[in-house]
């Protein structure tokens, strides 16, 4: 009986160790961005928290609110909207429905019409006379104070919670994560993740609590102002070294 020949065994080539392997050069090593461990570093953090205390000193939210309820309602009607449209709209808006009773049972066609200019007009209206009517029913009128509580209201995530508890209240509950906040905190390494809740947990860690509420304002800022998404202007940027993201502008 015939025996069948023997494989030949190829030698598998070994992997050089880390130390072992030629350096990065040229652009590569100039934009490679550090370990976590380094862009987190406490002291890294604190002189970018310096720097936007430096260019934000008075950083505050920019929709136009009288209280607790209209920051609400303007927030969520925020949503995939700029703050300017939306404080158009509340010049309006709340001549029409000053509280959350005339909210709650509002003709939503004619509310409709209103808030048109926000977009997804539909959806909000939905949202606003839905979480008006909770307020109304279980909260006495009354936007709740904590974050459990402001989660239950329809339209409301933890975006739309940390806006009302933060600027209404002066309460740290957590870090609003908006579509600038996101960008920034990646451009700046302070977070690797995408998901907005994964990237709020990031921050949260490496903030100081009491930094929170005007962290969020002073990033919202320093995005609309300065670190735009397309077109960013790292020439006026005043943390222009200490970042190093890849899409920088010089």
């Amino acid at each position: 009986m015939a025996t069948k020949p023997k494989k030949k065994r190829t030698a598998k080539k070994k992997s050089l160790p880390a130390k072992s392997r030629p350096a990065k050069s040229g652009k590569a090593a100039r934009t490679a961005k550090p370990a976590v461990a380094a862009a987190t570093d406490p002291k890294r953090v604190a002189a970018i928290l310096a720097k936007l205390d430096e260019a934000y000193a008075s950083a505050t939210c920019e929709l136009k609110h009288e209280n607790a309820f209209q920051l609400l309602i303007s927030t969520i009607l925020s949503a995939q909207c700029t703050d300017v449209r939306v404080n158009q709209v509340a010049e309006t808006l709340y001549k029409k429905y000053p509280d959350a009773k005339a909210f709650a049972y509002a003709a939503p066609g004619e509310l409709e019409q209103v808030i048109r200019p926000t977009g997804f007009f539909r959806n909000k209206t939905k949202s606003v006379m839905g979480a008006s009517k909770a307020i109304l029913e279980n909260f006495g009128g009354q936007v709740p104070r904590t974050m459990e509580e402001i989660l239950t209201l329809p339209g409301v995530a933890r975006k739309t919670g940390n806006v009302v508890l933060g600027t209404a209240y002066g309460i740290a509950s957590g870090v609003v994560v908006d579509t600038h906040v996101l960008r920034l905190s990646n451009r700046l390494d302070l977070s690797r993740n995408e998901d907005p809740k994964k990237v709020e947990q990031d921050l949260m860690k490496i903030i100081p609590q009491e930094k929170w509420i005007q962290f969020s304002h002073q990033l919202i800022w320093h995005g609309r102002r300065v670190c735009h998404a397309r077109k960013p202007k790292c020439i006026e940027c005043n943390m222009e070294s200490l970042c190093y993201a890849k899409d920088k502008s010089i």
